[in-house]
């Protein structure tokens, strides 16, 4: 957990004030913490990465979004300088760590979040911990997909560190993360549906060459064919068409409007190049059929499918479904379809919720869920008033949904026989994913 207190106006105890409040969180039912709240005329800010807490303090009426974001920024201030961002690896940091806040923040204000500008002032190399010993399910492992494997130490190298011997890989990696929320009917029709995506960098290039990024050149942006940026663009009927997009201000964007190529030359740290929403209608990765109906006195039965509409060769990992039941239910049993493997079901009798966790999902196969419920009352309404909504949580590695892909990856030669490694990485997660019964 990293406390930064806004200056010196909080009480050197509110990091002990902080964890408590957190861990014994009661109030109204919830489960976690909120991420903003006030105890005795404090206010606590914090947010959650990789497992770890990041918090500010402050006595004065902020921005809470203003903080988040910081607090987001810090997080991957120090994942960039020690490459793997642990429990493990801040503590044998610590000093290194210290130096960066010193330097993000003075006295409570805010000076830089830019990894290249910090270079300038932050010399110490930090202590390298051995990625191999990070969770088997960790940011590295959902790329771990595929003939073609994406290096391990993708997401956990420093980009200040040197590597043993000296030498530096040359390499560069793209992300295009993808999150999406979408709301189906009782009767499956989709509500709503939108994505909200990044295209994330990571360089590791010597000299900080420019670097060309092509785009579809179907691309349109802005509804109805016409674009906020007043690019000509070819809106047919497969083009992928984004509502709004921002990039990085080291993006140029001299050739755009051409042929959707977007020129830059990338800072030290991983950042997002351009950031996009996009609610044209697109094929959700999941379907999900949801049925409740009373099985006797006191008693109902619950059915959940969940089919993958996706390719058999795409696999979705760490999918969790979960569904409220009616607040006097007291007890579930399970039945699981025969043969399935790395399922788990759970009844949480403290907030009256069914989870179902599949450790992986292969496109094309369909997943059916049995539960009986017992009930401490009868039942005077229609049972589908007080049950549900089945929300689900899932990532796709090397799948996204709007069709947005990155053409080609050109960047500028120092040699005939310079030859950078490429990395180009999909990847689609829930943000909001709900089906009504």
């Amino acid at each position: 957990m990293i406390v930064i207190a806004d200056r010196g106006e909080v009480a050197k105890g509110s990091a002990e004030i902080f964890f408590r409040k957190v861990k014994f969180w009661k109030e109204d039912g919830q489960e976690e913490a909120p991420p903003v709240f006030n105890v005795d005329g404090v206010n606590y800010f914090h947010v959650k990465v990789v497992g770890l807490l990041f918090v500010a303090t402050t006595r004065v009426n902020v921005s809470p979004s203003l903080v988040l974001e910081l607090l987001q920024r810090i997080a991957r201030v120090i994942k960039d300088y020690l490459g793997v961002l642990s429990e493990d690896s801040l503590r044998k940091n610590f000093v290194l760590v210290y130096e960066l806040l010193d330097e993000v923040i003075d006295f409570g204000y805010v000076q830089t979040t830019s990894t290249e500008v910090l270079k300038s002032y932050v010399f110490n190399e930090p202590i390298v911990v051995d990625a191999a010993r990070l969770q088997p399910l960790g940011p590295a492992a959902i790329f771990m997909q595929g003939t073609k494997r994406m290096p391990g130490t993708a997401v956990t190298k420093s980009v200040v560190a040197n590597e043993p011997g000296g030498r530096k890989r040359e390499e560069i990696f793209v992300d295009i993360i993808e999150k999406i929320s979408v709301t189906f009917s009782s009767s499956g029709y989709i509500l709503t549906s939108e994505i909200d995506g990044t295209i994330q960098m990571k360089s590791y290039l010597s000299g900080n060459p420019e670097i060309r990024l092509a785009l579809n050149e179907d691309l349109s942006i802005g509804r109805g064919g016409g674009t906020i940026y007043d690019y000509r663009s070819s809106s047919g009927s497969g083009a992928v068409i984004l509502d709004d997009c921002n990039f990085h201000e080291s993006v140029r964007l001299d050739s755009f409007d051409m042929d959707r190529t977007l020129s830059l030359v990338p800072p030290d740290g991983e950042f997002p190049v351009m950031n996009y929403r996009m609610t044209q209608e697109f094929k959700p990765p999941f379907r999900i059929n949801c049925l409740i109906e009373e099985a006797g006195q006191l008693k109902a039965e619950v059915i959940i499918k969940v089919r993958a509409e996706f390719p058999s060769n795409i696999t979705a990992n760490t999918i969790a479904v979960q569904m409220p039941l009616p607040k006097y239910t007291t007890r579930a049993s399970f039945e699981l379809e025969s043969g399935a493997v790395g399922q788990r079901t759970d009844f949480k009798e403290a907030n009256k919720k069914l989870e179902w966790g599949l450790k992986k999902i292969v496109g094309g196969s369909e997943h059916t869920l049995r539960a009986k419920l017992t009930f401490s009352q009868e039942s005077h309404a229609n049972l589908t008033k007080e049950a549900g909504p089945v929300s689900m949580t899932f990532t796709i590695p090397m799948y996204n949904v709007s069709r947005l892909q990155v053409k080609y990856l050109q960047i500028a030669k120092k040699s005939s026989s310079y030859n950078p490694y490429r990395w180009v990485r999909y990847v689609t997660q829930a943000n909001s994913y709900v089906a009504r019964i």
